[in-house]
């Protein structure tokens, strides 16, 4: 990050030192700290305090090339999730009961299964279908295999050769049972521990269609299964490389694309443009009168950095777009706004209640804790637009009635919540 930091600096000071350079950088912000005192002492209105980055022209694109940029950023969001997220696992795809997909999904696959019945209800049967469904399974029983699986290797490839299959279904001497019960065997082997239920449940499925079915089922899991210990696998040497991998991503869609950056540059550029005005407002007293002498305020890279960060807690995110290098935790930073929007309010909660409060209940031992969970309550999906402090209080109200009568001495503010806590119903408390 702090590398498209001296970019965008130096970018704007007309400066042609490498971004490793800590001391260009330097004097990239000192070049646009005199700009700005310039702009300030002339006392000439400017509708920018820093002259911005132009955007560079817009260039067209092959469709080779937007497929080839839309496979790296899928690539590099993966590996980002798998190193951020130590909980990362891959999950079996499940569609919603009344969509319009699972709907297409079960007619199709219903009637490939229909059409396998009756041809192996023929008589003589046809294992065309069939046929091709050991070749798939063979196919996904080697990908489970590891290199130094040799042995298993060739003895699925000499069990499952699918011209011999083919010669016996010709002569009328293929037994499916048998080759099916060779592979439910394998799966056996090849599984995770966590998939020995389902496998031993395959023994007791007699008849051929429902058991291919549920194979395949299986074998869905055990794909699951093989990709999440391969995640796990990476995950280490992901770690290791995932900053150099990033960076050199950001760099290629920069070459392919020049104005891929620009939103990043703009989050940049006004925490900087902030900082220093915060800067120069503070240095003005300090020097009294001496604001000529040329001294200026310097900004840290790392401070614009971490308030470059900050300035994404309070990011309106239905009406600005996010910054590139941080788009794929645009979902992590609205949880963290979030976050940082309910502590505001607790914290405000318990200051008010604590200084209006009457001694005698701000001094129980459990009062703050109760308190904090009956906020936490409340504020659970404040985000959304339905919920407010309006239908809080409504549903306040609703319960308040069932409740004896408040005390002559009413506590004030939020120590009411405390009370009706206290002397709600018991199906209705928290516990």
């Amino acid at each position: 990050m702090s590398e498209n930091l001296d970019k965008s600096n130096i970018n704007e000071a007309g400066k042609s030192k490498s971004s490793d350079s800590e001391q260009g950088l330097e004097d990239a912000v000192e070049g646009c700290d005199e700009a700005l005192q310039k702009n300030i002492k002339s006392g000439s209105p400017s509708t920018q305090r820093v002259q911005r980055p132009h955007s560079s022209p817009p260039r067209f694109v092959t469709v080779e090339e937007l497929l080839e940029t839309a496979k790296g950023v899928t690539n590099m969001a993966l590996a980002h999730e798998i190193v951020i997220n130590g909980d990362f696992q891959i999950k079996p795809v499940e569609l919603p009961e009344d969509s319009l997909e699972k709907r297409v999904k079960d007619i199709v696959h219903k009637a490939f299964w229909d059409c396998l019945s009756v041809q192996l209800s023929e008589v003589p049967p046809t294992y065309d279908r069939a046929i091709k469904l050991v070749g798939e399974i063979k196919e996904t029983l080697l990908s489970f295999l590891l290199p130094g699986h040799t042995r298993l290797r060739i003895q699925i490839t000499e069990v499952l050769d699918l011209d011999l299959i083919k010669q016996e279904a010709e002569n009328g001497a293929l037994d499916i049972s048998k080759l099916a019960e060779f592979i439910i065997g394998m799966m056996g082997t090849l599984c995770a521990p966590v998939r020995d239920e389902e496998v031993k449940k395959l023994k007791d499925i007699k008849e051929i269609v429902p058991l291919f079915r549920a194979i395949f089922s299986v074998l869905d899991l055990m794909k699951v299964d093989m990709a999440n210990f391969a995640v796990s696998s990476i995950r280490p040497h992901l770690m290791q490389q995932s900053v150099e991998y990033e960076r050199k991503q950001f760099q290629e869609f920069l070459e392919k694309q020049p104005n891929s950056l620009d939103f990043v540059t703009q989050w940049l550029q006004e925490a900087t443009d902030d900082l220093m005005s915060q800067k120069y407002k503070n240095a003005l007293p300090a020097a009294g009168g001496a604001a000529g002498s040329g001294d200026g305020p310097r900004l840290d890279p790392v401070a614009v950095q971490n308030y470059a960060y900050l300035k994404l807690l309070k990011w309106d995110h239905l009406h600005r777009p996010f910054p590139e290098t941080v788009l794929m935790d645009h979902s992590r930073f609205q949880e963290f706004q979030l976050q940082l929007e309910q502590l505001t309010v607790l914290g405000a909660v318990l200051l008010v209640t604590f200084s209006m409060a009457a001694p005698g209940i701000t001094s129980r031992a459990d009062f703050a804790e109760k308190l904090k969970m009956i906020v936490k309550i409340l504020l659970t999906d404040m985000h959304l637009p339905s919920r407010g402090v309006g239908p809080v209080w409504r549903s306040l109200r609703r319960l308040a009635p069932a409740c004896p009568p408040w005390p002559q001495r009413r506590v004030p503010g939020l120590g009411r919540l405390l009370w009706i806590q206290d002397r709600a119903p018991s199906a209705w408390r928290t516990p």
